[in-house]
């Protein structure tokens, strides 16, 4: 819906799904490497999250609802008995620092490796990524996926859902159903990656059918107000080229909107574009967009508040923030009191220890 009334501030309180949230500010997804070796969130991670607990929402990192859907090495999972005590600690530990968390659900398809997921990645089609993939021991070819049959697409849809209902078993107040980035489901949305010919590939109506079918199961498992879409519409991550973006998103955003969802989330969102606008205008539930802040590049002075605002007036009804997040733990405090804002430690983004991770400094304000 988009805003009518005068525009929102993104420290207005907002609702989504069940949840009133106390800002508009959401933290991102980031996938940070530093799961155990059998996909088990640490400790740590969870001292990292509740470290963020003042945004509105935490939007946690990718977690692969089975072994084979592995990305890289240090990605959780939300499949054995170790990971979701694992996520539990993480949940409980956003809570009771007053926060509210939501899990992103993705499975890499053909960004993956056997060293990592134990299996050829199953895909769309048989398109292998051009670049390495990380793993345990280090940087690999990625090699060539394996087709998935409808059997492989119809138990992948069944591991969305079982993986939704253990996040909500572990404590989180819902999941996020990762379609973007390159990953398995953006790879059937995408005309390079899916090359099929039955009722999973060709026309848009055939390509948006695997992330509707996930969506439908993972609703039926866990209920509408729990579940958020992300999207990604014309972003390039890991080799995608849509050459109908202008079409595909408003036939998928159709279709989305008439489940009822809690959110939709929309990467690298700008407010001049014509495919946002009319998302916008489409989406009738509460819209998250994620701004470009220029990846690679430092972070704006502002941490993204011009940014936001403009998404704000634009009719996005909250801002997701990654980097900024990451490196400024009380980042809400800061943008309110205009406060400076911490670098971001890029050389320990993914992997390692409490360094670049936990050990961000924040306002003496924020500490009490």
């Amino acid at each position: 819906m988009t805003n009518t009334a005068a525009q929102p501030s993104i420290f207005d309180p907002a609702t989504l799904g069940t949840l009133d949230l106390p800002n508009r500010l959401v933290m991102a997804p980031m996938s940070r490497n530093r799961a155990d070796a059998d996909g088990s969130p640490t400790e740590l991670m969870a001292t990292y999250y509740a470290q963020r607990a003042t945004a509105g929402l935490i939007i946690a990192e990718a977690a692969s609802p089975n072994r084979v859907g592995t990305t890289f090495a240090g990605i959780p999972g939300i499949y054995t008995d170790a990971q979701i005590a694992g996520w539990r600690g993480v949940a409980d530990a956003v809570h009771a620092a007053s926060g509210r968390t939501f899990l992103q659900l993705q499975h890499g398809g053909r960004v993956g490796h056997p060293d990592n997921g134990g299996a050829v990645p199953l895909a769309p089609s048989p398109v292998r990524l051009s670049s390495t993939v990380h793993t345990a021991a280090g940087s690999r070819d990625a090699v060539v996926p394996r087709e998935m049959t409808v059997e492989d697409i119809d138990s992948t849809v069944a591991d969305f859902a079982t993986a939704a209902r253990k996040a909500i078993e572990a404590g989180f107040d819902g999941v996020e159903v990762h379609s973007a980035n390159g990953m398995l489901l953006h790879q059937f949305l995408s005309d390079n990656t899916n090359q099929r010919t039955d009722g999973y590939g060709g026309s848009i109506a055939h390509r948006i059918r695997f992330t509707l079918e996930v969506v439908d199961a993972v609703v039926a498992e866990v209920g509408a107000e729990r579940v958020g879409v992300r999207i990604a519409p014309g972003i390039g991550a890991n080799d995608i080229v849509e050459s109908d973006t202008a079409a595909l998103y408003p036939a998928l955003v159709r279709e989305l909107n008439a489940r009822g969802l809690a959110y939709l989330h929309v990467v690298f969102a700008d407010p001049r574009s014509q495919v946002f606008q009319r998302i916008r205008g489409d989406w009738a539930g509460q819209l998250i967009a994620n701004p470009v802040l220029g990846w690679g590049d430092p972070l704006p002075a502002d941490g993204g508040k011009a940014a936001a605002d403009a998404l704000l007036a634009a009719g996005a009804d909250l801002i997701s923030l990654g980097r900024p997040f990451l490196a400024n733990p009380d980042l809400v405090a800061r943008l309110r009191d205009d406060a400076p804002i911490n670098a971001f430690d890029d050389a320990h983004f993914y992997g390692g220890d409490a360094t670049g991770y936990t050990d961000y400094p924040v306002l003496e304000s924020a500490t009490r």
